[in-house]
Order: C-alpha cells, then sequence, then structure tokens
C-alpha cells in the first residue's frame, strides 16, 4: 500500500515538473519571439536618442554707437517683423552733427564751383593778356618801320620793346595761373571734386549715425533675452535683446559614437516632443553629422593622458531638419527636449557633406538700406548750392 503511495507521489512529482518545463519553454518561446520583432522592425537600420534639444537662430540686437535708451518698444515673447523699431536712442547729437555735415557740404559745393569760376576768370585773362601781347607785338613792328624812315626815335623803339617784353611776361604768370587753378578742378566736376567727395562722405557718415539711434529688427521672430532698460548708456556691441525666428529651428541631437557607424546625410528621422507628446509627430533629415564631440570642443577638454582614465562613450551632435509645414502647424521652442529616431536603412548618403554652401545660410538686408534716403538729401544740397551745373550727383 506505501509502496504505491510512493509510485503517485513520484508520479505526480514528474508531471509538475514537465508542467514547469513546458511553462518555462513558453516564456523562452514568447520572449524570443519578442526581441525577434523588436530587431527587426526597430533594431534594425534604425538609431534613436532621448538626448536631442531645439535649436535656432539666436539673432543678436546690439548697437553700433553710444547712445541713451530713451524708449523700447519690444519686450520678450513679443512677435516683430523685419525693420520693425526696436530700441531707440537719444537722437540729439545725431542731430546737431548731421545738421554740421549738411552746412559743411554746401559750404564745399560753394568752394569748389568758385574754384571752376577762378578757372574760367584765369582763362579770360589769359585771352585778355594775349590780345595786350598782340598789339605790343603791332606797335614794336610799327614802330621799327618808323625808326627805319627817320620818323622816330630810337628811345621810343625802346619803350615799344619794353612793352611786348612786359606782355610777355604778364601772359606768361597768366597762363601759370590758369594752370593751377585747373589742376584744381581737372577731370572733374562739382559733385566729383575730392572736397565735395569728402563732405558728402561726412554727410553719409552723420545721415547713418542718425539712422542708427533707431535699432530694427534684422529679422522676423520673436523677442528673448531683453536686459536693456529706458535711460540706460549703451555702447556699441552690447547685447540689449535677442529675435528668435520659431520657423527656421532644427533639432541637434546627440548620439553616441556607436551608434554613427550607418548614418549618412539625407537620411530621414521621426521626432517627437516631450511638449506634445507622442500624439504629434516630426519628420525631418539628417542635415549634417557633426565634426566634433562635445568635450573636444568645450572650454577646458580633458586631458586623458595624465592621471587615472576610464574610457567613456563619446557623444557626437547630429542635426536634423525639420519639415517646415509640420513646424508651423504645431510650433517649437528653443531648447525643448525631443526624442529622435533615424532611419539608418539606406547608407547610400555621404558621411560628411563634401560641398560648400551655395548661398548664405542666413542673412538680413535691413542694415544695407539705412543709406537709401541720403543720396536724395546730397543730390538737393548738391543742386540748391551750384545753380550752374546740371550734373545730377550719382552715387559711385
Amino acid at each position: 500500500m506505501s509502496q504505491t503511495k510512493s509510485e503517485k507521489n513520484v508520479s505526480l512529482h514528474a508531471g509538475q515538473r514537465k508542467k514547469s518545463l513546458m511553462i518555462f519553454a513558453a516564456l523562452l518561446l514568447t520572449a524570443g519571439t519578442g526581441s525577434a520583432f523588436w530587431y527587426v522592425n526597430y533594431g534594425v537600420g534604425s538609431e534613436f536618442t532621448d538626448d536631442a534639444y531645439v535649436n535656432g537662430n539666436l539673432v543678436q540686437i546690439t548697437p553700433e554707437i553710444v547712445g541713451t535708451v530713451t524708449s523700447i518698444t519690444a519686450d520678450d515673447g513679443d512677435y516683430v517683423v523685419k525693420g520693425q523699431e526696436l530700441v531707440r536712442f537719444d537722437n540729439s547729437d545725431a542731430d546737431i552733427a548731421f545738421d554740421t555735415a549738411e552746412a559743411n557740404l554746401a559750404q564745399a559745393v560753394r568752394q569748389v564751383r568758385s574754384m571752376f569760376n577762378n578757372t574760367e576768370q584765369a582763362k579770360a585773362v589769359v585771352a585778355e593778356q594775349k590780345i595786350a601781347l598782340r598789339k605790343a607785338e603791332t606797335d614794336l613792328s610799327r614802330r621799327k618801320n618808323m625808326v627805319k624812315a627817320g620818323g622816330l626815335s630810337q628811345e621810343e623803339l625802346s619803350h615799344a620793346q619794353d612793352t611786348v617784353n612786359s606782355a610777355e611776361k604778364a601772359l606768361a604768370v597768366a597762363e601759370q595761373q590758369m594752370k593751377a587753378q585747373e589742376a584744381l578742378i581737372v577731370n572733374t566736376n562739382v559733385s566729383t571734386h575730392p572736397l565735395v567727395k569728402n563732405a558728402i562722405a561726412q554727410l553719409r557718415q552723420a545721415y547713418l549715425a542718425k539712422q542708427r539711434t533707431a535699432l530694427i529688427a534684422p529679422v522676423s521672430g520673436y523677442i528673448a533675452r531683453r536686459n536693456v532698460q529706458v535711460g540706460q548708456r549703451v555702447n556699441p556691441g552690447s547685447a540689449l535683446m535677442a529675435v528668435i525666428p520659431l520657423d527656421q529651428v532644427w533639432v541637434d541631437a546627440n548620439f553616441k559614437e556607436t551608434q554613427l557607424t550607418g548614418m549618412r546625410i539625407g537620411q530621414p528621422a521621426t521626432i517627437t516632443a516631450d511638449l506634445y507628446g507622442d500624439k504629434v509627430e516630426y519628420h525631418g533629415t539628417v542635415e549634417s553629422l557633426g565634426i566634433g564631440t562635445g568635450s573636444a570642443f568645450s572650454l577646458l577638454p580633458a586631458q586623458n593622458a595624465t592621471g587615472n582614465w576610464i574610457k567613456v562613450v563619446q557623444r557626437l551632435p547630429v542635426r536634423i531638419q525639420l519639415d517646415a509645414e509640420e513646424l508651423k502647424a504645431h510650433p517649437l521652442r528653443v531648447g525643448l527636449s525631443m526624442l529622435v529616431d533615424v532611419d539608418t536603412g539606406n547608407s547610400k548618403g555621404e558621411l560628411l557633406s563634401q560641398t560648400s554652401p551655395a548661398k548664405p545660410r542666413y542673412q538680413t538686408d535691413v542694415y544695407t538700406r539705412q543709406l537709401d534716403g541720403a543720396d536724395g538729401i546730397i543730390g538737393q544740397i548738391i543742386a540748391a548750392n551750384d545753380t550752374q551745373s546740371s550734373t545730377l550727383y550719382v552715387k559711385k
């Protein structure tokens, strides 16, 4: 009876072991299948990182002249358009300097016009002296004939010769004076004379300084990092605020060096932001791969050749260009955390860019327009002070 019971216990334990082994095998199979599914669908041909952040252009607003702030028209978070005034300085000194430059230009135009008139006068004097010389020579010739005929004394002939000599010397002096006057205006007109051009340059400088009393937005965007106050005396180069165009941001994703083996420029990327969560998905492309690690470009690079050394896997920045329409629908802010998944299945792209940009990455033309109104003022001053000239001022 006890033997039968023992056999039953052995049989029961054997059945439990078999059941446990089957459950364990099933778990292994499930884990293997799940691992294979993840490897095939996610592990092969993609690289993921959560060490990624939004970055963008930080356009600094800095003065080019010394000034005292009298007004501020934009604050942090405000949207400004290209060319909009942001900060204004006291323009009293600039107005005085501009008025002085206008007067100097007017005076220079009148002075140069006087030079041209003096040249014409010198030419008239030369012509007059030539006439006087011809008359003296004619008188001398006539007196010579009269002396031969015995109708005139030798003394009077000598006086006639002195008159000719005096006329020749007067003509030589007049010609030298004419050349001196011509040398002052040679190959120029009133608007291209060096004195006038120097006055024009001074007026343009004064006009530019007057325009620079108003700081304008180089691009359209949002104001950030305002650190200027009314009444503050600022120097050239001081960072007063910044304009950030949020429609041109990108993502800097920091991948481990072991993840960059199959990564190439142009590969597609899927990005999500912690701001919007998984419901909003951005699509972008790899624009460039980092040419150095963060530690290599740090202020104090690591000195691995001294002391104890522990190898640390380095990270390199990868710039991801975002789709403009998606960015417009769901705006991002600079510094936001992002999740980046790069599809590395197609590795035919370049590892590093081999061509230089065909055009500027980012630019503005607002500063080149600051002198647009100066040329009209210059033309008016020249015309008002040189009524004899029909030459219009044209910027060279």
